[in-house]
């Protein structure tokens, strides 16, 4: 083959790592796998959805996204563990780590997948079955968890061929195999064709991928535009995009947190949106760039959702002044009724190699506010993310850095 590709996806990623946390480093004797259990966030909190399930759960019909009281009546005896998200980046980090051993082109596509280049070493180990196995049995072997990998000469094809039977197992689906393989699947079970895609195709007699890929791809564009056309070309197995070693540069940082209770008390919601805006700079500093725009996002109990953006006067990293736009955003944004969920985003995002322009009228030391962040930022790396918070959190029940997998505590 011109190119070989490897997708290696773990198999029920959080359930596993938790379960061979829970095995090898907490002395447990129970095996989450081998047992109806689902990871999944705190009901309490408003957080309840299911993360991960292991394969005696699915077969009680549980699904990933469902929720926590869905996925209960659907199973009673379901054990259900909270997530650990630091564990699951170390996990991550791990696997990732195995996979830069057979190939230096090893792109990270999510916390538990990956796409692994392996046409300029692959004859080094063997046929890219044979290559596969040997580094699906090392993972076991070496990290205790289990994966699929999926072989074939592009990304999709690769992608596809790791979603064929579960688990610990090696699939191949090279374009000769298109036929036998991938055209029987139901077309809801292509990459890209998402649920609403899939109603679409149905009501338009396309039920199978091979139906699909026999379409006439301009009546596909004419009803779908742009999408039906690229779907068109998965169908058919076309995927020029190649393996990225370098993640692409984000082109926006955000973060957002269902309350624990509806708020409708605007200081409770200033100190919701400052520890969104905590997040969100730090990312911003940990990766040296800065934005030029914020925008936050309200839902509602009613669950309707309104957000409202602001350029800024100049590009920035700074917490007080994300959170500062965002405060200003949301007063003119929130019609006084309870608040559901909060989000800070912000956008046009640009490395931080330039100076901030000075003006004489400014009333602030930005300099001084960035040496303060920056070294938070240093202490928080160091002793953990608690080790300071603002006196505004202090006796608080709001987390002082919330939403998304930042204010995840270590167990």
């Amino acid at each position: 083959m011109k190119n070989i590709i490897f997708h290696i996806d773990v198999n029920s990623a959080f359930l596993s790592w938790e379960a061979v946390y829970r095995l090898f480093h907490r002395g447990g004797m129970l095996d989450l796998r081998e047992i109806p259990s689902a990871v999944g966030g705190d009901v309490s909190l408003r957080h309840g959805i299911i993360l991960a399930k292991s394969i005696p759960a699915k077969d009680y019909g549980i699904k990933t996204g469902e929720s926590i009281p869905e996925a209960r009546r659907k199973c009673p005896n379901l054990v259900l563990v909270p997530p650990n998200y630091n564990l699951y980046e170390q996990c991550s980090g791990a696997f990732m780590d195995i996979l830069r051993e057979y190939s230096d082109v090893a792109e990270q596509y999510s916390i538990d997948e990956s796409f692994v280049d392996m046409t300029a070493t692959c004859h080094l180990f063997g046929t890219p079955e044979e290559t596969a196995a040997q580094m699906k049995d090392r993972i076991r072997e070496e990290l205790g968890f289990t994966v699929n990998i999926g072989v074939s000469s592009n990304k999709l094809l690769a992608k596809m061929a790791s979603d064929f039977r579960k688990p610990d197992r090696v699939h191949t689906l090279y374009p000769e195999e298109i036929p036998q393989k991938m055209w029987p699947l139901p077309v809801s079970e292509l990459f890209f064709v998402g649920r609403a895609t899939a109603k679409k195709l149905f009501s338009m007699g396309i039920r199978t991928i091979g139906e699909l890929a026999a379409a006439d791809p301009a009546w596909l564009g004419s009803i779908l535009k742009k999408h039906g056309e690229v779907i068109w070309g998965f169908a058919n197995g076309v995927d020029l995009s190649p393996v990225l070693d370098t993640p692409v540069p984000n082109k926006g940082y955000g973060n957002s947190t269902t309350l624990s209770r509806d708020v409708t008390d605007r200081e409770e919601a200033d100190k919701v949106l400052l520890a969104l805006s905590e997040t969100v700079a730090a990312r911003l500093r940990a990766d040296h760039v800065q934005a030029e725009v914020v925008s936050v996002g309200i839902k509602y109990n009613d669950l309707s959702y309104v957000s409202h953006q602001k350029v800024l006067g100049a590009s920035t990293d700074l917490t007080v002044e994300i959170c500062g736009a965002a405060r200003e955003l949301f007063a003119e944004l929130w019609d006084h009724r309870p608040v559901r969920l909060l989000g800070v985003q912000t956008s046009r995002v640009r490395r931080d190699d330039f100076s901030r322009q000075v003006s004489l009228f400014d009333e602030v030391d930005y300099g001084k506010l960035a040496v303060v962040d920056r070294t938070v930022d240093a202490i928080r790396e160091r002793f953990g993310m608690d080790a300071v918070m603002r006196a505004a959190f202090l006796n608080q029940p709001i987390d002082h850095m919330s939403g998304g997998i930042n204010a995840a505590k270590l167990r």
